[in-house]
């Protein structure tokens, strides 16, 4: 299918002109053909050609010391393409300083939700001497980088706003030669300095578009139009602003979603060469011993280090299950063992089946799943019969797997935390909770024999990342499914109105971390339940009636006479419909779109539960 099968359907007013104008777009590196695709967007708007609906719609502001047009253009379209819809605010060519620290310009007047931010690359320059020394030449980088976050805390305290921040494109001709290397004062170096030293002293509401990346991925020379820039002030080639805008879009997007979660694997011919039935322990290709061998070995490294990650593992493979396992605990060069998966799919039924159970039994939806395998038609009959996971297809040639997983996209994360490299463990310790609790034939007892111990803590700095990542991924056990930033999470703690506290919880078998967030906001003698969710490894544990137990205590000393709570129907969300009804609240409305209920605090006794609280620092308000 190309751009004439694109315009076919745009003629025939079919729905399924999206579908394909998507793809394109996807596949899509050249300037002119996406500048074509976007045009081919707005007639298809016009001729009013049904499309799915957009779910998001973000006002966001673009600054810089260049010229913005095109890279709007390309953005909007991109964005477009992710259901995700911009309103966008243009300021003027190379006033972003002022627009920025101006309190009522026009830029604040537009309130954007989402800022980006393209610096001038032409004063990201040393202009002392090369023989300076290195701490003066560090120093002029680091006045640079502060002067740009200065900018970026302004806007973001004015307006909330996140911002994405692009560094700065490496020069591509030869200057100074191998001397380079060897001062801070060349532009190669220094701008690789301040690029540095941008993302390390970055906040969390400031997102770094990788440009120095960008511009390396194309190549140097191809990176860079002087002529542009002089003709017309673009900050780089055509061919590269297609990928910042590319870029952008991904970082807008990422914002709105979670990371998928769970890589499923096949395994002959996948993580090893060969076929383990037919070829024998020692005949599938794997290890030092072979160029083939060795590449399926790097490939396993990358996996293991996708897991310490905190990218949950599982197989799905048309094997024996005995000779599937075999490899696991003998093959010596393997690098990957049966502790490292989740799950273990081996058997001869369909794909498609055992990634809906794997997905069951680890509480997820089958959009968290990836999975990847070489056999072009199992793929295929994977999109077919669960078009949710996402699927990676990968080549003959076992060199090109690590590179291929990696520019999937799929398991970016926005921040890695403790809890991260822990979660497979995690996920082990459940199937022996899981166990334990199918041979218990009393409740009481098994809750009392897990020896379950409880921190509730309230927001604090260092909690914000995991607390960010827990709000945004959570969608099962999450009353109201609102997500936030890292920066809105730190506005919930600086905000009197509001009380946010998280339960951390460990048993004897694992210590979870941090598994549930709840935030309230006081109304005159109300407590509004603004967010409430938990991870489902804790379901059934009794972690929701301490924290209804807390938040109860937390608004009788700020004087709330009754606790007011929502629920916010979603695709993810059943499992809470009746969430409110089980902890006695009141029903007081319900419409298709949402519950509400309260509960009166005079008549509200503590739940008794198994859980010991072994610290609690919201100890007042």
């Amino acid at each position: 299918m190309n751009i004439a099968d694109a315009k076919d359907l745009l003629l025939k007013r079919d729905p399924g002109f999206w579908a394909l104008l998507k793809s394109l777009t996807d596949k899509s590196t050249q300037f002119e053909e996406l500048f074509l695709l976007s045009a081919l967007r707005k007639k298809a708007r016009h001729y009013k050609v049904e499309q799915p609906e957009n779910r998001h719609r973000t006002r966001v502001a673009i600054v810089g010391g260049c010229n913005l047009y095109p890279l709007h253009e390309l953005l909007e379209h991109f964005c477009e393409m992710e259901s995700q819809s911009c309103e966008i605010w243009l300021g003027a060519y190379d006033n972003y300083a002022s627009e920025i620290m101006e309190e009522e310009s026009e830029l604040y007047k537009f309130r954007p939700e989402l800022l980006i931010v393209l610096p001038n690359l032409k004063r990201c320059v040393y202009t002392g001497a090369l023989t300076d020394s290195t701490d003066a030449q560090r120093m002029e980088a680091a006045r640079l980088v502060n002067s740009l976050l200065v900018l970026a805390r302004k806007a973001h305290d004015k307006t909330q706003a996140e911002i994405i921040l692009t560094n700065f494109l490496l020069p591509g001709a030869h200057d100074l030669g191998a001397f380079r290397t060897r001062t801070l004062g060349a532009d190669w170096t220094f701008r690789k300095l301040v690029n540095l030293e941008l993302g390390l002293s970055a906040p969390s509401y400031v997102h770094i578009c990788d440009i120095e990346f960008l511009g390396y991925r194309l190549g140097g020379p191809q990176a860079q139009d002087e002529r542009a820039w002089y003709e017309s002030k673009q900050p780089c080639s055509a061919d590269l602003l297609v990928e910042v805008a590319r870029e952008i879009c991904r970082l807008i997007v990422a914002l709105k979603r979670a990371p998928r979660k769970v890589l499923v694997t096949d395994l002959d011919n996948t993580i090893w060469g060969g076929v383990a039935a037919e070829d024998g322990l020692e005949g599938i290709e794997l290890g030092d011993t072979s160029p083939r061998g060795e590449a399926y070995k790097a490939f396993q490294k990358y996996i293991l280090l996708l897991k310490q990650r905190g990218v949950l593992l599982a197989v799905c493979s048309k094997n024996d299950l005995d000779k599937a396992v075999e490899p696991f605990e003998k093959h010596p060069e393997m690098v990957l063992r049966m502790k490292d998966f989740v799950s273990f799919k081996a058997n001869w039924d369909p794909k498609s089946d055992n990634l809906r159970q794997i997905a069951s039994e680890l509480n997820l939806g089958l959009d968290s799943l990836v999975f990847m395998d070489d056999n072009p038609a199992e793929i295929e009959i994977v999109r077919q019969f669960t078009p949710e996971v996402a699927t990676i297809l990968l080549g003959p040639d076992p060199s090109q797997y690590v590179s291929t997983l990696a520019d999937c996209r799929y398991f970016e994360p926005r921040s890695i935390t403790q809890e991260d490299a822990g979660r497979t463990a995690q996920y082990h310790s459940e199937a022996q909770r899981k166990a334990l609790e199918a041979a218990a034939t009393d409740m009481p007892a098994y809750l009392d024999s897990l020896d379950m111990e409880a921190t509730i803590r309230e927001f604090a700095p260092a909690d914000v990342p995991r607390l960010e990542q827990l709000i945004n991924k959570s969608n099962q056990f999450n009353l109201t499914t609102r997500r936030r930033t890292a920066a809105e999470v730190g506005a919930v703690m600086n905000d009197k109105d509001f009380v946010g506290f998280s339960v951390r919880l460990k048993d004897r078998f694992a210590d979870h971390g941090l598994i549930s967030v709840l935030i309230g906001r006081q109304s005159g003698e109300v407590m509004l339940i603004d967010t409430w969710l938990m991870s489902c490894r804790v379901l059934k544990r009794q972690v929701e009636d301490e924290a209804l137990n807390e938040l109860a205590r937390l608004a009788k000393l700020r004087g709330c006479a009754r606790l007011e709570g929502v629920y916010l129907p979603t695709s993810k969300n059943g499992m809470v419909r009746d969430f409110y009804d089980r902890m006695n609240f009141t029903l007081r409305s319900e419409a298709e779109s949402k519950r509400e209920y309260d509960l009166s605090l005079d008549r509200f006794q503590p739940i008794p539960t198994r859980i010991k609280i072994r610290q609690r620092t919201y100890e007042s308000v």
